[in-house]
């Protein structure tokens, strides 16, 4: 199929300050000279901001990325998750037209569309409110025929459950996605005959997948950045305790009191409450069954976007938009004593975890090679000059709430200090050690 910008564009584009501060630490999650490998991200950020991808959205990203407008373009005309025209302002409906669903009845469907959306697709509904395409295989087959709306899978649909979820959408209602049958998730439409414990325990009203879609709730809504995120135990976000919004979204916060006051976070998945509610209320406990794995994953995993970024640690994809990093808790180690002074403060500094001592100078002798450190560029090393910090010694010894304080304050950096292990390099290198990679700087393999 040939894919072709819309003839009527926009004539400009830019992010919310919400959606530029998060497209911004996406760039960060990749090392330096390889930011254009966050092009899928972003074109997908954009087009949850308005709805559809636009010539100025796709030439915004490839100016962000450093790329010559070609290739962005490129990338947006090559993947049908991006829409390159108008979508109706409610929803887009993508139907599944290949082998399984075709035989399954998907062609049932698309003429349920042409009746009740548009006669052609990509045309938007006389209301505005939807419009519709037929894509191929969208990888569900055992619940054929389904169909893809915003970020949700729609399976094992009839022509009457599907015309009723489309007078829903059109209400202002969203329909729980999952299995429309009844099925709890792929099993036989007789019930399950494998790990019957898991399909038959009564502890979930939905699989995994529609707990958490309804749990996050922006299947099928406009993203400005301004939303609050779904928190985890394990990022340890002690300020969202207290804020009722954050609290009703948080399948992992226990129901709000009489007194309307949330009980505190529940520290361990073991302890999480199993029942948040039905599918009515648009919440569910996303706690896995007794036979899932218990407890908090290492200290510093970092739960990613739900755009499919990869993701480490328990709960992958559980946190809307990615670019919120745990805070470790505090250590009680201390760092060797120095004379220092503080770095000087920023004044957009953020006040997380302890900030680390700096030196107005670096010490006689000069200052390290901090480039010798994997994640450390140029532009890092003059960042972290700038804080005060000069030497591997000063690296080595930041405890995990200077850690902290460093993650955070890397303007355009954010969580490298993490990521990349600055610490632990910083130990070997301030012994007289050498990495793998800081030999390879040694030897000018590195630029």
């Amino acid at each position: 199929m040939l894919r072709r910008l819309h003839k009527e564009q926009p004539a400009s584009f830019a992010f919310t300050p919400a959606n530029q501060q998060w497209a911004e630490a996406q760039i960060t999650k990749y090392p330096e000279g390889r930011q254009a490998s966050a092009i899928i991200p972003l074109l997908w950020r954009a087009q949850e901001q308005e709805g559809w991808l636009t010539r100025p959205a796709i030439e915004h990203v490839a100016e962000m990325l450093g790329l010559a407008y070609i290739r962005a373009l490129e990338v947006a005309t090559f993947y049908f998750m991006f829409q390159l025209q108008p979508v109706g302002s409610v929803a887009h409906i993508q139907i599944c037209g290949t082998t399984s669903c075709m035989i399954c009845g998907a062609e049932d469907l698309v003429a349920v569309c042409r009746d009740k959306i548009a006669k052609s697709a990509h045309e938007i509904s006389a209301d505005g409110k939807l419009s519709w395409e037929e894509v191929e295989c969208l990888g569900a087959c055992s619940n054929a025929p389904m169909a893809q709306i915003g970020k949700d899978y729609y399976e094992d649909l009839t022509v009457d459950r599907f015309s009723e979820m489309l007078d829903q959408f059109r209400a202002g209602e969203v329909p729980v996605p999952g299995p429309q049958n009844g099925r709890f998730t792929s099993e036989p439409l007789g019930g399950a005959t494998a790990l019957t414990d898991t399909a038959d325990s009564g502890d979930h009203a939905q699989n995994a997948s529609v707990t958490l879609a309804t749990s996050i709730r922006d299947t099928i809504k406009r993203i400005d950045g301004t939303e609050v995120p779904l928190r985890t135990p394990w990022q340890q976000a002690e300020q969202a305790d207290e804020d009722p919004e954050v609290a009703a979204r948080d399948p992992m916060m226990p129901p709000a009191g009489p007194d309307g006051k949330q009980a505190g976070r529940v520290r361990d998945q073991e302890d999480a409450p199993r029942d948040r509610g039905d599918a009515s209320d648009g919440v569910a406990n996303v706690r896995g069954s007794d036979a899932t794995a218990k407890g908090k994953p290492d200290e510093g995993s970092v739960v990613d976007d739900p755009e499919g970024t990869p993701a480490k640690g328990i709960g992958a994809g559980a946190v809307s938009g990615g670019d919120t990093a745990p805070v470790a808790e505090s250590s009680d180690a201390t760092a060797a004593s120095t004379t220092t002074t503080a770095a000087p403060a920023s004044a957009s500094t953020v006040d997380v975890g302890t900030k680390p001592a700096g030196l107005d100078a670096p010490r006689e002798g000069g200052a390290d090679d901090l480039k010798a450190i994997r994640g450390i560029g140029p532009k890092l090393e003059k960042l972290c000059n700038s804080m005060g910090f000069y030497h591997f010694e000063q690296i080595a010894n930041w405890t995990d709430t200077e850690i902290a304080w460093v993650d955070s304050n890397l303007e355009g950096f954010k969580g490298r200090v993490t990521r990349d292990e600055w610490v632990k390099q910083a130990k070997v290198l301030s012994d007289g050690g050498e990495t793998a990679f800081s030999s390879r700087v040694k030897k000018g393999d590195v630029y």
